[in-house]
């Protein structure tokens, strides 16, 4: 008698289903209490140090000598840097703001590391949203990837990101500048053709498509379009699953021309007549160079209802005082410009 039936085989699916799911749900409940006990362990150590001066004196030899006690009491676990985080996870987090039980108590470590408490709110909310693990966590955090984003951001937009997230309602959500393509290991002085740049990008997708960010799914590479005999690729297609649409990305080396931008606006034409379907909306294009002339891209787009975009991409680490200062001058700019309204409004 065999037992390969139908009928067999979908019990073994859902025993499969029900033992995978019962894995998942005990490692969600054992995240949860882990994350709950050291808030409280964190919460017993700010309350102790806070109830006088004299407790308060013990200053460093108080941990120190904790995770002796409690190493011999309870084994491993209580080491004096993890007491010492635990003591921060409670101060960072509060009663008044509960840290989320969807993020790993490792991902927590990562997060407490950020002074900012703007910067690690951001952080936490994309983590939880684009479902980061803990090695991509660190490379977002390492590409300064909040400071790229709040650079372009009002104080009131400033303020919402640190809080949501990064929102996604119009194409121009997506972008980010400079795009940082560090995990290529490309030094900045290597010499690479379009083609090869496009093939790392491509051998590379995991980090790429994190780099990009949340929704974008790989459609293909050297995308064929034809016109009237005439054979055209755009070097890399996405399609965006929460905007719904389309994504082209054309790389340069050097600078972008004008008859670039005119060629992706073509591009665009093409996908928006021949390629979408029934519910998608107008696609997008992001011509990636490593410079970028702001007032030839202002004249060469003038007009355009198309959404053409030319961002900057850099092949190393940005700097984080650069990035800091270009996002205190706009913060600054932005002052300015509230202050001269106010002024002409009276």
């Amino acid at each position: 008698m065999t037992l390969q039936t139908n009928a067999y085989q979908t019990l073994i699916q859902q025993v499969s289903k029900t033992w995978l799911s019962g894995q998942a749900q005990a490692l969600q409940a054992v995240n949860y209490q882990l994350i709950e006990t050291y808030w409280h362990i964190g919460r017993h150590l700010v309350e102790f140090e806070q109830k006088g001066k004299p407790r308060a004196e013990y200053g460093q030899s108080l941990l120190k000598q904790l995770a002796q006690d409690l190493t011999l009491r309870h084994g491993k676990g209580f080491s004096r840097s993890n007491l010492i985080r635990m003591r921060q996870f409670y101060l960072a987090y509060p009663i008044s703001a509960k840290p989320s039980h969807q993020l790993s108590w490792s991902h927590y470590v990562e997060l407490l590391k950020l002074d900012d408490p703007q910067e690690r709110s951001f952080y936490q909310q994309q983590a939880i949203a684009e479902k980061w693990s803990v090695p991509e966590l660190k490379r977002q955090k390492n590409a300064q990837l909040f400071l790229r984003l709040a650079a372009s951001k009002d104080k009131a937009g400033l303020l919402a990101l640190a809080q949501q997230g990064q929102a996604l309602n119009q194409p121009s959500d997506l972008l980010r500048e400079p795009y940082i393509f560090e995990f290529l290991k490309i030094p900045e002085a290597h010499q690479i053709s379009e083609t090869q740049l496009e093939t790392a990008l491509c051998n590379h997708l995991q980090p790429f498509l994190l780099e990009l960010g949340k929704g974008f799914t790989f459609v293909g590479r050297q995308y064929c379009i034809t016109l009237n005999n005439s054979h055209y690729k755009v070097d890399l297609v996405f399609y965006h699953r929460i905007l719904r649409c389309f994504v082209l990305i054309d790389l340069k080396l050097g600078e972008v021309q004008h008859q670039d931008i005119g060629q992706m606006n073509m591009y665009l034409g093409y996908f928006a007549n021949e390629e979408n379907v029934e519910g998608d909306n107008p696609p997008i294009g992001i011509i990636l160079s490593r410079q970028k002339d702001e007032l030839m891209v202002e004249y060469a787009t003038y007009a355009m209802d198309s959404q053409l975009f030319v961002q900057k991409y850099q092949l190393y680490l940005p700097d984080r005082d650069s990035l800091q200062r270009e996002l205190e001058r706009a913060i600054e700019e932005v002052e300015v410009n509230q202050e001269r309204k106010q002024e002409h409004g009276q």
